[in-house]
This record gives structure tokens, sequence and C-alpha cells, in this order.
């Protein structure tokens, strides 16, 4: 009898710590050495309502004080008074300038300018366009950065919000800095939701294929969602853990009795 509970308990505690095979873990599987995937996509970021932009203006016609000064009344996020062109500081301490649910900045001089759905490459092609079309700058240089771009992960083993450094940002660059998928989570079902139109949408990726890297969802956008689960089976796994770890507690406590008795 003793022999026959003995080996449940081990049975289980083999089933408790047993480990997903390889496959269902490694990404990519179907990538060899000398696979090579044609990248159909070139995915540039566009602004978005919510987004918070760093815009720096400089000219470059000359190098003189005056030079100087007529580039500094558009660069107002250095001074005191950026709060009245929308340039308050963001999350984590970051500034810029925020674009409002109608996808418009207040810039200085400008005032409003509509940037909904442009890159930022084309938005520093539009302000450098403006400033010599108006006469304000001959030669200007213009350089726009997302102050804000995160992504939010909502994973099986917990949560964390990814704050990325720049504008672009892959399915496996945002799990990398969010630690990777824990042992036990699907890799076959990683869902992003986006916001389309309006719409909150949901698209599920599966990481283990190589076709994901040409999936629109793969490249990721401002406050995208991921949101993982965890593998049939895992929950059961914990709590069989859970009432294991009890049961060698009673057994230990048991055997103490046990002995203190022989010995008295």
């Amino acid at each position: 009898m003793k022999r026959t509970v003995g080996l449940i308990c081990l049975l289980l505690i083999g089933l408790s710590s047993c480990v997903t095979t390889p496959k269902k873990l490694l990404y990519l599987q179907n990538m060899s050495d000398t696979t090579q995937v044609l990248l159909e996509q070139k995915y540039e970021a566009r602004i978005a309502p919510s987004d918070r932009l760093s815009i720096t203006v400089s000219n470059c016609s000359g190098y003189s004080e005056e030079d100087r000064k007529l580039a500094e009344v558009f660069n107002m996020h250095t001074n005191n008074n950026a709060g009245f062109y929308g340039n308050r500081g963001g999350q984590n301490g970051y500034g810029g300038y925020l674009v409002d649910v109608y996808g418009d900045i207040y810039f200085p001089v400008f005032g409003k300018i509509h940037v909904e759905g442009l890159t930022r490459l084309q938005l520093q092609d539009t302000i450098c366009k403006m400033l010599v079309d108006k006469g304000y700058l001959s030669k200007p240089l213009v350089v726009v950065e997302f102050s804000n771009f995160k992504i939010n992960f909502l994973g099986a083993d917990g949560g964390k919000v990814i704050y990325i450094d720049g504008d672009r940002c892959t399915l496996f660059e945002a799990l990398a800095l969010a630690g990777d998928l824990g042992l036990y989570t699907r890799r076959d079902k990683v869902c992003v939701f986006r916001e389309v139109n309006g719409k909150m949408t949901r698209h599920t990726l599966d990481p283990r294929n190589s076709k994901i890297l040409n999936d629109p969802y793969f490249q990721l956008q401002q406050n995208d969602i991921i949101m993982t689960e965890s593998v049939r089976g895992q929950y059961y796994r914990q709590e069989i853990t859970y009432w294991l770890s009890w049961a060698s507690v009673l057994t230990s406590v048991a055997s103490l009795v046990t002995i203190f008795s022989i010995l008295k």
C-alpha cells in the first residue's frame, strides 16, 4: 500500500514539473540556416491621437547669434512657457507635443497643425516646407521623434508597459523586452489588440512559423496590447503542486510525531 502511494506521489510530481516539448517552444521552427524570407512590408509608424512628439528646429543657414534666435522661437519646449503650446511633460518624464483627439498639435507661430496619419519623416518635411514658404528660415533642419511609443504586455505570468526607443518595434523585440514568454505560455496563440478606425481589433499570431514576419500585426504600433494565455492544464498543474506541497508538510509532521513517539 505504501509503495502504491509513493508511486502515485512520484507520478503527480512528474506531472507537475514536466516541461512542454521543444517543438512547442521554439520560434520560427520552419526556418533553417539557408532559409530566406522575403519581407514584403516596409513599415513606418504613423502619428495617432495621444502620441507625444518631440520636435526640434535648427537653422542651418548660419551659426551667428541671430541665426540661433531665429530657430529658438520654434523650440518653445525648452522654455517655461511650453505648456501654452501643449508641451507638458509626459509619462516617465517625457515631454513633447501632445496629439489631441482630432489629430492636431499646436506648434509655435504656426498654431494648429494636423499631423494624424503622417510618419515622423513626413511631418519633418511638412514643417520644413512651412518654415521656408513663410520666410522664417531658408535652410531649416527639423527632427521629429516619438516620445511615448509604448506597448502594453499582459502575459500569463504578469504584465508590464514596454517603452520603445524609436518608432519601430516588432513582436519579437517586444517579447524580448518583456523577458520572453513563460515556460507554460502558449506560443501558438499570441494575441495583439489594436485600435483601428475607432474600433478595437484582435489578431492572433503564431511566432513559431516564419509566416509571421509578413503579418501586418508583426510590426507593432503605438499602444498595441499583447496578451498571452497559459497552456492547457497549467492551472491543474498548479493546483496539484499546491496540494503536494501541503501533503509534504503533513508527511513531515507525521514523521516527526512518529519519531517522537518512538523515542518517548
